[in-house]
């Protein structure tokens, strides 16, 4: 299964918070917005473009691989790994990226 796959499939269940944790849904509009900087390399596009598949996948994989490094388990509610795993996953489902890997 690719990191995209796996990510929107362990995630995106997590959108359905959305309607009742507000503080959830603004820290991963942020993480959204953290990750397309950093795969747009600082891209001033006024509505940013959809990230490359493959370069979100790179990203995924490499974020998850650190924190299987670091032992992270993931808590009952919302640390920075799960609202930048989230936003991933929210990434994939608005760019429909997993029919392009």
């Amino acid at each position: 299964m690719s990191p995209l796959a796996r990510v929107s499939e362990t995630y995106g269940p997590r959108f359905a918070e959305f309607a009742f944790e507000p503080a959830f849904l603004a820290a991963v509009d942020q993480h959204v917005a953290e990750v397309r900087d950093r795969l747009a390399a600082g891209s001033a596009a006024l509505h940013p473009p959809a990230p490359d598949a493959e370069a979100l996948g790179d990203y995924a994989l490499g974020f998850l691989d650190a924190l299987t490094e670091n032992g992270w388990l993931e808590p009952v509610g919302h640390d920075y790994a799960v609202c930048r795993l989230t936003a991933i996953s929210w990434l994939v489902r608005r760019h429909d990226l997993l029919d392009l890997v």
